[in-house]
């Protein structure tokens, strides 16, 4: 909305916006204009969508705006920075640096409600399309506006290229967190009209904490929890806006709201709560991390002070290079610590940080949702972990696939499948646009809404699949399983117990052919005759099943099969084995047994009868492994 606000002001060519609310119309009850959107590319307001009329406006609030008049700030990131512009002879002119000192830059960021100046430099906002102002400003810092300042002739009537006066202000002081222990952490308060008043909202509380956390210098938004007082003045942010005085604010009373920082570290330039570069605080300044000075454990440290899950990816360069300095330390956390900031550190070997080198950090999303009563992780009624305990999540119609879509992205979880609205009303109310990469950012409210289920598509858990043989034929080679020529084998495809039913097919990949049998007890096994080189190759097993009225599918690993020569033949291998058993035997009787002569008798007939019934399993074995026309030749030569 301040983009639209800034645009009224150009338009009336009266500089900057100051300040701006939202009251209660004092005058009459025209209609108006309720929707103003402007893409910042227009060249006059009227090119921006406007909605008029009675069914858009109701005539009872309007937008309050107070413009600068005659000073502007131009081509900056916010109302406290830009090129210095002033107005002259109806028209606008850039300020040289030559005849801008830090005294004038004073006044000009108190004439805009600004903070003391953090930045003054020619070029620093690029240079003026127009003229050059012909005068040289000479403030004593304490005037109210630029214009009540003395000025004087210049001596050199010309301003080089990039001598346009760029100047950027600190953010005013007047928000502050109280009640949390730290400048950081509290209730948010907003200094207006002389007094500190609560700030409160229904809808944008997280828009709201990082436009909070980002203008008071604290990091990263860790967390915001709604108050229970009626006390505030509603604000509405977009999350961009560097200062909460850039946000939309209404008289109307709303739940105040406490919001915690993470005071000493942020993340930038990520897609995220839990992901950018890594920056922390040094000298009231923000440098970036040398990605040789911080590991794994830093990172475990960094994630968990700032509400997210574990690292889930630390390499240097990930998201861009800081402009500002580089923290001249090395950390040496343990993992353990609850904030950075308790980390050991140890001076660095090497005080350069080689481009490319600043580290990125990605932290997976916190495990503050759920769903539960579907049998899976990836459905079931939406739940959130809020102030020490689960809320159930409830929407509107419109709202409920944008929420779905951000729930499963967040559980990874896959796609949305169906979202079905429960009978309850008890969840708490949030609106999310389905981009954000969490469902703590989006927006909430805390009156009631129906809850919702929500179906995502990877349902079904990741199935198992491995290969066996009772007679010992596999061993693992340097590819993977290996099973000897000749030998019967097994693959057996398992999944965990989520839902009664459904089947498994087996694929080959070496040819087009598909196995299919039913889950029995969540598994199925399929036998396959003596292997040969037909079987060589890869296999995956896909289980199938129908619930919530829609199929799912779920696919295993594949596994890689060789099949690969036996070093001796079959059935030299058996009698070799059943030789081996043979003469294990004998040694235990053996030792078993006191050596007296009647024993010895027995031993030796206990050991006779051994060795007669070893060589009967060994003819056996061997019958077993001739065809029917060797066991035939076999019998007659007997």
């Amino acid at each position: 909305m301040m983009r639209e606000i800034k645009f009224v002001c150009r338009e009336m060519d009266c500089g900057n916006p100051v300040s701006v609310s939202r009251g209660p119309l004092v005058e009459d009850g025209r209609r108006g204009v309720t929707m103003l959107r402007c893409s910042g590319d227009e060249s006059s307001i009227r090119q921006c969508d406007i909605r008029r009329g009675p069914g858009f406006c109701d005539g009872k609030y309007y937008h309050h705006v107070t413009c600068s008049e005659s000073l502007r700030l131009v081509d900056g990131a916010g109302l406290c920075s830009g090129r210095v512009e002033v107005k002259s002879n109806q028209s606008w002119a850039s300020v040289c640096k030559a005849d801008f000192d830090q005294q004038d830059a004073e006044v000009v960021c108190v004439e805009f409600g600004c903070g003391t100046p953090a930045a003054l430099q020619g070029g620093l906002y690029g240079e003026g399309e127009g003229q050059t102002w012909d005068k040289e400003f000479q403030c004593r810092g304490k005037e109210s506006l630029l214009l009540d300042c003395d000025t004087s002739d210049r001596e050199n009537n010309t301003c080089l290229p990039g001598n346009a006066v760029g100047l950027t202000c600190s953010e005013p002081d007047d928000v502050r967190l109280v009640g949390g222990g730290s400048r950081c952490a509290g209730g948010v308060e907003w200094y207006d009209q002389g007094e500190w008043r609560i700030v409160g909202t229904l809808s944008d509380v997280m828009s709201i904490a990082i436009v909070v956390c980002r203008q008071l210098g604290c990091g990263s938004t860790v967390s915001v929890l709604p108050g229970n007082t009626t006390r505030g003045f509603g604000v509405s942010c977009s999350g961009s806006e560097p200062s909460l005085r850039e946000c939309i604010r209404t008289n109307e009373l709303r739940p105040g709201l406490t919001v915690i920082c993470s005071e000493s570290v942020r993340l930038v330039d990520g897609a995220g709560l839990c992901s950018g570069r890594v920056e922390v605080k040094s000298n009231q300044s923000w440098a970036s991390v040398c990605e040789a000075d911080f590991d794994r454990q830093d990172a475990e440290v960094v994630c968990r002070d700032l509400g997210c899950g574990a690292p889930a990816a630390l390499q240097g360069g990930l998201y861009g290079e800081g402009e500002g300095q580089t923290w001249d330390k090395e950390f040496q956390c343990k993992g353990k610590e609850s904030l950075l900031l308790y980390c050991d550190t140890s001076d660095r070997e090497n005080n350069t940080c080689p481009p490319g080198n600043a580290v990125g950090l990605t932290c997976s999303e916190p495990d503050d949702v759920r769903l539960v009563g579907g049998g899976s992780r990836c459905a079931g009624g939406v739940e959130w972990y809020d102030q020490g305990e689960w809320w159930t999540v409830g929407a509107d119609d419109w709202d409920q696939r944008d929420i779905a879509a951000v729930v499963c992205r967040q559980l990874g979880c896959g796609s949305t499948v169906s979202v079905l609205p429960g009978n309850t009303t008890n969840g708490i109310r949030v609106f999310c646009s389905g981009s954000e990469s969490s469902l703590r950012e989006c927006r909430r409210m805390y009156d009631l809404r129906p809850e919702l289920t929500v179906i995502c598509s990877d349902l079904l858990v990741q199935p198992d699949i491995f290969l066996t043989d009772p007679m010992g034929g596999v061993f693992r080679g340097h590819q993977g399983p290996e099973m000897f020529r000749g030998y019967n084998f097994t693959i057996t495809c398992s999944t965990q117990p989520q839902y009664p039913g459904g089947s498994f097919h087996l694929t080959f990949t070496g040819s087009n052919r598909t196995q299919t049998q039913p889950a029995v007890n969540h598994s199925a096994a399929f036998l396959f005759p003596a292997a040969d080189d037909s079987h060589q190759g890869n296999y995956r097993c896909v289980y199938d099943n129908y619930v919530f009225s829609h199929n799912f599918s779920s696919e295993s690993e594949l596994l890689s099969l060789t099949i690969t020569a036996s070093p001796l033949p079959a059935f030299i291998i058996r009698h070799v084995v059943v030789l081996l058993i043979l003469l294990t035997t004998i040694t235990t009787s053996y030792l078993y047994y006191k050596p007296t002569r009647r024993q010895k008798r027995v031993n030796r007939v206990s050991s006779m009868d051994l060795y007669v019934n070893a060589m009967e399993m060994v003819s056996l074995s061997s019958r077993a492994e001739a065809g029917p026309g060797e066991e035939r030749a076999a019998q007659g030569t007997e």
